[in-house]
């Protein structure tokens, strides 16, 4: 009796505390949004701007929310005209990122609490972006689904989709285009932004997410945009494999034996810019014929060949020969300052790293990833919840659940051709860091010269070199560099009025 009646009690006790205070879960608010004020100077001129914090549902073809994406939405005050405001849509990439480092070191009005060349301070945090191009576009930061606070949701009868219906849904270059191009729609509807100049942004993995995007608004949702700027970019689907694959790592491999000082004087003694014409004019008429030869060259070229790859890469002719002339990324990470007992890092190879061997063939970790996350991490967390005032108990994910991955049907490149050759207003930028190993300069240029074989559309393709890594702007010549080739690119992409649209 005692023990029924004790049980009686505990469950009276537990109705009682959820009629007060509920089921406390970690939920996200599925539709819903918070605006803060705020007043920033860019390049000398003050102005006002509003922040908006919130998430918007992703709709299946019933209407029923099966996501909801978490965004920041960035307005400059005193415009009058916004069908004449630009608006910036940006990405990141992984794919599983948040949208996090543009928005918080590059492009936003705050940015990181960084030195000069990018290394973390103390206490961290962000301070103003003075070289924000919110001056001339207002800017809108996505986190696709499992990114940031974006997440996938339950079903009506409370089940959460299996792996398998969320990789069909989300995770792949095709679904993810088609269902940010629909939340896109919505966005741009409910934001009353249908009729300004639109601008697309992605970074490593978001510039395949934003090729694709600028076909799907346009031939889907008949949403046309002026400009898209791809930082850092994937192959866009544009296949590089076999002999160009290995050639191309060349002119990345001078510039960051270059910065290391690694180089034989002679060269060492020129200019990045000067080293580097030099060495993608070899790699070109020299290195990529050579190894297009395979096992078949002539030991008297491959010989040659080695000593002009060892000169410019900073590594020993065995160690060319012995890799066949083909060097790979690892390998050269770990070699390249094997004698100083350093690695190097992989996104940006300014950075060092010590590993528990000297031996190997490649490092112990990213030297360079370790380095950003102690300072993005606190500080979009912070900046978030403090000065932006979105209050959640939703985990923050830097990285999502989102794999596996399709990747197949990686058209996105043609689709940003196509979209050019249809949109005489569209334009298309590049931006790469020469310390980049992950997608390295070199490929960069190369998908530039192949996305548009007719040549005729050459005129509306630029690229842009920074003396830094994977994430340019992290260095301050390059954040305010980077970030005025974006307001140049944006101001000459707008038309002149009465200028149609035609050939």
């Amino acid at each position: 009796m005692i023990l029924s009646f004790f049980s009686r009690l505990v469950l009276a006790t537990n109705e009682k505390v959820e009629q007060q205070h509920g089921v406390h879960e970690r939920k996200l608010t599925i539709d819903g949004k918070h605006v803060t004020k705020h007043s920033t100077k860019v390049n000398g001129e003050k102005f006002k701007y509003s922040a908006t914090t919130g998430t918007q549902p992703v709709w299946d073809e019933e209407g029923k929310p099966i996501a909801s994406l978490f965004y920041t939405y960035y307005q400059r005050s005193d415009v009058k005209d916004r069908a004449k405001r630009p608006l910036l849509i940006s990405f990141n990439g992984g794919p599983g990122s948040a949208s996090v480092w543009m928005h918080v070191a590059y492009t936003g009005p705050r940015v990181l609490n960084v030195d000069d060349e990018g290394y973390p301070l103390q206490p961290y945090g962000v301070k103003t972006n003075p070289y924000s191009i919110l001056d001339v576009a207002d800017i809108v930061f996505v986190n696709p689904v499992n990114t940031g606070y974006s997440r996938v949701l339950p079903n009506k009868d409370g089940k959460m989709p299996s792996k398998e219906q969320q990789k069909e849904l989300f995770f792949g270059v095709n679904a993810d285009i088609n269902y940010l191009a629909e939340w896109l729609n919505t966005f741009v509807t409910r934001n009353e932004r249908w009729r300004s100049p639109k601008y697309l942004i992605g970074e490593s993995y978001g510039t395949t997410r934003v090729s694709g995007l600028a076909k799907e608004l346009q031939a889907r949702q008949w949403m046309y945009v002026n400009g898209v700027i791809l930082v850092s970019p994937t192959d866009i689907g544009i296949k590089r494999e076999g002999p160009v694959k290995a050639a191309n790592r060349l002119p990345y491999f001078a510039a960051a034996a270059w910065y290391h000082k690694a180089l034989i004087p002679a060269l060492q003694q020129k200019s990045l810019a000067e080293l580097l014409v030099e060495v993608e004019m070899f790699t070109i008429s020299e290195y990529l014929p050579a190894l297009a030869k395979g096992g078949f060259i002539l030991e008297q070229e491959k010989q040659a060949i080695a000593e002009q790859v060892s000169k410019y890469a900073g590594l020993s002719v065995e160690a060319v020969i012995a890799n066949n002339l083909d060097v790979n990324n690892a390998f050269f990470w770990k070699e390249l300052l094997r004698d100083r007992k350093q690695t190097i890092g992989r996104l940006d190879s300014r950075y060092l790293g010590i590993d528990k061997k000297v031996a190997g063939s490649s490092p112990d970790y990213n030297a360079e990833l370790s380095s950003w996350l102690h300072s993005f991490t606190p500080a979009i967390n912070y900046y978030l919840r403090e000065e932006l005032e979105y209050k959640t108990d939703i985990k923050y994910n830097m990285f999502g659940k989102v794999h596996p991955w399709d990747r197949t049907g990686n058209k996105t490149g043609e689709g940003l051709r196509s979209a050019m050759a249809q949109n005489p207003y569209l334009r298309v930028m590049i931006q790469s860091g020469y310390f980049d190993g992950a997608t390295n300069y070199f490929d960069a240029k190369y998908t530039m010269w192949q996305l548009d074989p007719s040549g005729l559309m050459k005129d509306r393709l630029s690229f842009k070199g920074y003396e830094s890594g994977h994430m340019m702007y992290l260095r301050h010549e390059d954040l305010r560099d980077a970030n005025q080739d974006i307001r140049e690119f944006i101001k000459s992409s707008l038309p002149k009025a009465g200028e149609a649209a035609k050939y």
